[in-house]
C-alpha cells in the first residue's frame, strides 16, 4: 500500500502529483496497463530510473528444472516462470545531447494520471537540464482493448523558454537487466537472458525483433511503427 501524499483521491482516476523515487516500484504497479494479453508496467517512458522493468505477454514463460535430493512420486520435474519480453515502450530523449533523466537537472513538475474510464496513462513533466534548457514532455500510453496485441504511446516534447535540439530514440529492448531477487535461485537462472535472437528488421520507421525462449521454445515477435511530426527540418 502507498500512503504517500502525492496520490490524490479522485473518482475514476489515479493521480500522482509528484515523482518520488522511494516508491517508484510500487507506482509502476499502480500505473500498469493490461488487456489480459499484453501487459506493461508503469515504467517511465525513458526507461530509467526504474524499480522493475516489465513487459509481459500472456502465456510466455520459461521452464527451469526442479531437482530434488530424493525423487518422490508426484514431484514436478520442472517449474514455469513468467518472463519479461521485449520492451517496446522505451523512448529515450536527448536535449542538446544531454539525456533526459529525472535524477539529474531540476524537475519543475511531474504528474501522472491513470484514467480508468478511457484506459490510458497520461504523463506531464516539466524539466530543466543540467545545462539550463527547459522542456515539457507529455505522453499518453494505452493498451488496446479491441486489438489485443497492440499498445501505443503518444510522445510530445516542447521547448519552454528557448530553442533547443531534441533527439528521440524509440527502442526495442530485449533481455533487460532485472534486479536481484531473494526467491528461488533456479527461477532466477531462468530469467537471466531467456530470449534468444532469431530475426531483426529495421526499415524507415518500422522495427521488428523475433526471439525464442531458450528452454520452453516459445517464439515472441515484437514490432513497432512510428508516425513522426514536428517543425521544419525534422528528420527521421
Amino acid at each position: 500500500m502507498i500512503t504517500h501524499g502525492s496520490y490524490a483521491v479522485e473518482p475514476w482516476t489515479v493521480r500522482e502529483t509528484d515523482l518520488s523515487l522511494d516508491v517508484l516500484a510500487q507506482s509502476e504497479s499502480v500505473f500498469a496497463l493490461s488487456n489480459g494479453h499484453v501487459g506493461w508496467r508503469g515504467n517511465l517512458d525513458e526507461g530509467e530510473p526504474h524499480g522493475l522493468p516489465g513487459s509481459y505477454l500472456n502465456g510466455v514463460h520459461e521452464v527451469h528444472p526442479l531437482p530434488y535430493a530424493e525423487a518422490g512420486y508426484g514431484y514436478p520435474e520442472s517449474g514455469q516462470t513468467v518472463i519479461n519480453i521485449t520492451n517496446g515502450k522505451v523512448l529515450r530523449l536527448l536535449v542538446d545531447d544531454e539525456p533526459f533523466d529525472l535524477r539529474y537537472g531540476r524537475l519543475v513538475s511531474h504528474e501522472r494520471v491513470l484514467d480508468l474510464r478511457r484506459g490510458v496513462l497520461e504523463r506531464t513533466c516539466d524539466w530543466c537540464s543540467p545545462a539550463g534548457t527547459r522542456i515539457r514532455v507529455r505522453s499518453t500510453r494505452m493498451i488496446s482493448l479491441t486489438q489485443r496485441s497492440i499498445g501505443a504511446v503518444s510522445y510530445e516534447v516542447e521547448a519552454v523558454d528557448c530553442q533547443t535540439r531534441v533527439v528521440i530514440q524509440s527502442e526495442l529492448v530485449a533481455n533487460e537487466q532485472l534486479p536481484q531477487t531473494k526467491g528461488d535461485p533456479r527461477a532466477a537462472m531462468a530469467l537471466e537472458a531467456p530470449l534468444q535472437p532469431e530475426e531483426d528488421f529495421a526499415r524507415d520507421n518500422r522495427l521488428r525483433l523475433v526471439h525464442c525462449t531458450r528452454n520452453s521454445g516459445l517464439r515472441v515477435a515484437v514490432a513497432a511503427d512510428h508516425v513522426v511530426s514536428g517543425p521544419e527540418r525534422t528528420t527521421t
